[in-house]
């Protein structure tokens, strides 16, 4: 009797798994990380690729990381292994084209970090590192930022009171906040401090000590 369960078990799970399938064609691609899939019926289903975040569109290689998602998979007939639902109702899986794991493809290209938050393969941290050594794609850059810091300081801004909005240098605030990465782009102490406690430019601080940027704010200041 127990052998009976345990194979029934297998096949209920083989089963489950299989309908977590999805079959479709690649009709739009959105950005790094995101692509939206005709299936049977007509219907389009917006597809979030798990475990990587690839950079932001108005990011440093945020263009040409959606380019390169493209050129894998735009008009093609590819397999989607669903995880789940995310809260904005895409499905959440990795995509199969030609045999090949495109997700896991986007961070080999140093087009997409792997997603630590929700991360199960712990292989991809691997494949990031050697991305990483390689200087593939944005890791050609000193000091990349990865998509959630710079999401977290657009964040930040738009909860600002709307006073701080309009105060004496609002345009600057909204136009270089989650632009700026380095200390040499900073043009006074104050604007690195902004961008340390605003914009969550954590980097600014590398001692962290609470004082960006030790040039240009003084040691101890």
């Amino acid at each position: 009797m127990p052998k009976i369960i345990l194979i029934l078990f297998f096949i209920f799970s083989f089963s489950v798994s299989a309908a977590e399938l999805i079959e479709g064609r690649v009709v739009g691609v959105h950005d790094g990380d995101t692509v939206t899939l005709l299936i049977t019926g007509n219907q389009q289903l917006k597809i979030r690729l798990a475990q990587i975040d690839a950079p932001e569109l108005d990011q440093a290689f945020g263009q040409k990381s959606k380019q390169s998602l493209s050129d894998m998979v735009f008009n093609k007939t590819i397999k989607v292994e669903k995880e789940t639902v995310d809260k904005y109702g895409r499905t959440v899986g990795t995509l199969i084209v030609d045999g090949m794991d495109a997700n896991r493809e986007q961070v080999k290209r140093g087009m997409a970090w792997a997603y630590k938050q929700y991360l199960h393969d712990q292989s991809l941290l691997h494949v990031e590192e050697d991305a990483r050594q390689a200087k593939a794609g944005l890791w050609s850059e000193p000091n990349p930022m990865p998509p959630w810091e710079y999401r977290h300081g657009k964040k930040t801004i738009a909860k600002l009171p709307r006073a701080a909005n309009q105060s004496a240098e609002p345009a600057q605030q909204k136009e270089t906040c989650g632009r700026k990465q380095y200390c040499k782009e900073m043009s006074s102490c104050e604007e690195a401090k902004f961008y340390l406690t605003q914009c969550g430019l954590s980097r600014l601080d590398g001692d962290g000590d609470g004082v960006p940027c030790e040039k240009l704010c003084g040691h101890g200041r």
